[in-house]
């Protein structure tokens, strides 16, 4: 086995979950980890929200200096993306979360919101082996419905959730993630495409879907 096959094998594997804002990314993960995936133990890291946390001091945000807390607040402010000079934020959560919850490297990690473009997902082949990709895919009429309907239960008081902010998050999911599904299956990762109604649930996600692991 060649060394870079053998230090593939030392580091995590994830599962990453892409789809724009209300798809039902956040509940899909808590399910994963509450239920695992064919018998495999799952940890759920909702980037979005680790990074909320770290602004308010709280979470991991003894993982980062000041000055990287207060690109963290300014990020959040703008409704914008680490960019890729930017990635040790990023990567200092992701390590203190896997530490923390992930301690003997054995979970399969679902990556919520992290990576969001192609320079990050580059940037974490180091720290975890994506195995599986799974596109919550639906409109934005589906999206805006569904943070009016709350389907997914978690748009509570969520302050974010203005038009322009929504608008603003569609708009860098098309340019910068979605593409994510092309950039993962040239690196011969499996695509999963999962259709997302307005009143689809997590349990009908799960129920329906098959996880090629």
């Amino acid at each position: 086995m060649s060394s870079e096959a053998v230090a593939r094998t030392t580091i995590p594997s994830a599962i990453l979950l892409i789809g724009p804002t209300a798809a039902g990314k956040t509940p899909l993960g808590n399910l994963l980890e509450a239920r695992g995936v064919n018998g495999r133990r799952c940890v759920h890291f909702d980037f979005g929200d680790h990074l909320r946390q770290a602004a308010a001091g709280s979470g991991y945000a003894s993982a980062l200096t000041p000055e990287e807390l207060n690109v963290v607040r300014r990020v959040l402010q703008a409704g914008a993306l680490l960019q890729d000079g930017e990635f040790g934020i990023a990567a200092a959560i992701l390590k203190a979360f896997m530490t923390d919850r992930n301690r003997d490297a054995s979970a399969l990690i679902v990556l919520n919101g992290l990576p969001r473009h192609e320079g990050q997902s580059r940037a974490l082949e180091s720290v975890v082996n994506v195995v599986l990709l799974a596109n919550l895919h639906c409109t934005a009429d589906t999206v805006w419905r569904r943070i009016l309907m709350n389907t997914g239960g978690d748009r509570t008081n969520r302050e974010d959730d203005t038009l322009e902010a929504v608008t603003k998050r569609l708009g860098l999911y098309r340019e910068s993630t979605l593409p994510l599904m092309q950039y993962y299956e040239n690196c011969g990762v499996h695509c999963l495409g999962i259709e997302i109604g307005v009143e689809t649930t997590t349990e009908q996600i799960l129920a329906r879907t098959t996880w090629p692991l």
